[in-house]
């Protein structure tokens, strides 16, 4: 959730940590910090607010130094203010130390630190950490890498840290555990940062460090080792993302390049996957456990947030095509409710970052069962993807707005694919309509990129809707998981209050709620639902609500009745997720701009969720 940067090498480190910093500005944040050492002296900034208002408050400073490292906190362990935010100094001033995560057993930590004459300044678990670790340095009389791995032997949590020690000031020291951190590598310097985006500027060579990993960085050499002093070999692997991924590149908001990146990122994760004459799709990811899915009795597909809305879809593709019964369940309470998983079950866990701190315990606790345990993830060397015995990775790009658009559709893609296939080798579908229906989705991004054409249209719908303080979404079958999406959307972006429902549930309750002054977005294209949704929208219409509908081309029947009607390209029914969608991120877009809001970084949310 929170955001690490650091450097040590041959050039200044200010401007290297500052623009990091700011590249991971859209994981959300509320305060950020920077430790220096220049001068042979530790130099520490750090205060809430942006990275713009550090930065200002930096200006007229000295900021000379080739070691550094900086920070970004979504407070979890106290409010957002100066003194929370990171990095954290331990009481005598020999340690710095920056964190993601959390340190579960930090009371009892905190009350042995006082017995032994220990202050506390901050109210955070992360000070704790770094007194910890200056304890076990001056009672020890030990070197910082010691005392390192000897305080985190006795911490219950998930971290990813830095550390710099005064007494030793030619190195950095990294570790994980729960919380990802990677390593970039340049000549004679090294990049350290929770994820790739600060350092692609400057090296596509990076390491991944694993679970209980201990890093020692200096200038020109890196050792790596775990907890229990185990030399480890550095893995070396290639960055596949450029610099113009992680730029705006003319668009005012990452969230509408990402919205209009989508025709490029669903024909990116379908790119050497599908036959040229539509006639087979392979994901190599899969190829080891393809009789074990094919065979399967039951699959449980686990995610959270966005990810969970694209596993719903995923349920109703996989029981159509491949008739195999799947369960949807939340990650952040799969793990608590004593769950029943066999040994011949499928677990699929879906997480854009692969860092989602639920969705891994799930993935963890499947294993412990006796499950397969599936991964489709977006960021490559991410932990779901090293955790799990199989998957696909979704190509999606790098997404920096914190409201999920282009991963959403690439997931969606990938579980489309995997229903396809598993339809065919069970029979359930035959070779003629698979190839038909493989044609169809190959045609996706085509009629994507008509539906963005409909931006102006979308706007001028949304600037009606504005000041709107709650609204409806409702759809049917395949697109009830896309009425979820869109309300959802709408929430983390406008904070306009939203609900979304199967269009049957509306009589149920939902319904009290509509008056002349309640939007109720129907998503209704022409399927085999169409004419009972048709009779939902004749109620709302009764009762004088707003009606706003995504329609098939040509639709006249429910054109008749909408105030606002914005039509999109026919296509087959089971495909209806993928285009549909996005006039509802378009419109949540628009609305959340018109209203003043921090579309790329909301208010509270952070992009990728490593804490429970």
């Amino acid at each position: 959730m929170c955001g690490i940067v650091g450097y040590i090498g041959k050039r200044q480190a200010y401007p290297i940590i500052i623009n990091g910093l700011k590249r991971l500005e859209y994981r959300g944040y509320d305060s950020a910090g920077i430790v220096l050492w220049g001068n042979n002296q530790p130099i520490l900034y750090k205060q809430k607010g942006k990275v713009s208002d550090l930065e200002n408050s930096l200006n007229a400073l000295n900021t000379e130094a080739y070691v550094g490292m900086g920070h970004t906190r979504w407070a979890t362990h106290g409010e957002p203010n100066d003194v929370n935010a990171h990095p954290h100094m331990s009481m005598n001033g020999k340690f710095f130390l920056i964190h993601n995560g959390i340190i579960e057993n930090y009371s009892r930590l905190q009350k042995r630190l006082k017995d032994r004459g220990y202050t506390f300044r901050s109210e955070t678990d992360t000070e704790i950490l770094v007194n910890l670790i200056e304890y076990v340095y001056l009672k020890g009389g030990i070197d910082a890498e010691t005392a390192v791995r000897h305080a985190l032997n006795k911490v219950i949590g998930a971290y990813g840290i830095v550390v710099f020690c005064v007494d030793e000031p030619d190195k950095l020291i990294a570790a994980r555990k729960s919380s990802p951190l990677v390593i970039g590598i340049g000549k004679g310097e090294y990049f350290i940062a929770s994820d790739a985006t600060p350092i692609v500027e400057y090296t596509n060579s990076v390491i991944y460090l694993n679970d209980n990993d201990i890093a020692i960085i200096k200038r020109c050499e890196l050792s790596l080792k775990t907890l229990g002093n185990e030399e480890q070999i550095p893995i070396v692997q290639t960055l596949d993302i450029e610099i113009g991924d992680i730029d705006k590149q003319g668009f005012d908001h990452f969230m509408l390049k990402e919205i209009f990146e989508q025709p490029r990122s669903i024909m990116d994760t379908l790119r050497g996957r599908i036959a040229p004459d539509n006639t087979d799709i392979r994901l190599g990811g899969l190829f080891a456990v393809m009789d074990k899915l094919t065979n399967a009795r039951r699959i449980i597909i686990a995610a959270c947030g966005t990810s969970w809305h694209a596993g719903l879809v995923g349920e109703y593709l996989l029981e159509d095509f491949a008739r195999i019964p799947v369960e949807v369940e939340y990650a952040s309470e799969f793990r608590y409710r004593n769950p029943i998983i066999n040994q011949d079950d499928i677990v699929i866990a879906i997480s854009q970052s692969g860092e989602t701190a639920d969705t891994l315990a799930a993935v963890r606790l499947a294993k412990e069962k006796g499950a397969t345990v599936l991964g489709i993830c977006n960021v490559v060397g991410s932990s779901i993807p090293r955790e799990t015995d199989a998957g696909v990775y979704t190509h999606a790009g790098p997404e920096i707005g914190v409201a999920s658009t282009k991963a959403f559709t690439a997931q969606v893609t990938v579980l489309t694919m995997m229903a396809l296939i598993l339809g065919h080798r069970r029979g359930h579908i035959t070779t003629e309509m698979f190839n038909k229906m493989v044609e169809e989705l190959r045609d996706v991004p085509n009629k994507i990129e008509k539906i963005l054409q409909k931006n102006q249209e979308i706007k001028e719908i949304a600037a009606i809707y504005k000041e709107a303080t709650n609204s409806i979404y409702l759809g049917r079958g395949y697109l009830f998981p896309v009425a979820l999406e869109g309300a959802l959307k709408i929430k983390e972006i406008s904070y306009i209050h939203a609900e979304g429902y199967p269009a049957a549930e509306m009589k149920h309750g939902p319904i009290a709620l509509i008056d002349e002054n309640m939007p109720v977005v129907f998503i209704a294209t022409k399927d085999k639902s169409y004419e009972k949704i048709v009779s939902n929208v004749q109620e709302v219409k009764a009762r004088r609500g707003k009606i706003i509908a995504i329609v098939t081309e040509g639709d006249t029947t429910i054109s008749s009745m909408a105030d606002h009607v914005i039509e999109i390209p026919e296509t087959m029914e089971f495909l209806g997720p993928l285009t549909t969608v996005v006039p509802l991120q378009l419109l949540s877009y628009h609305i959340a701009v018109m209203r003043g809001c921090n579309v790329d970084q909301p208010r509270n949310l952070a992009k990728s969720v490593t804490v429970e």
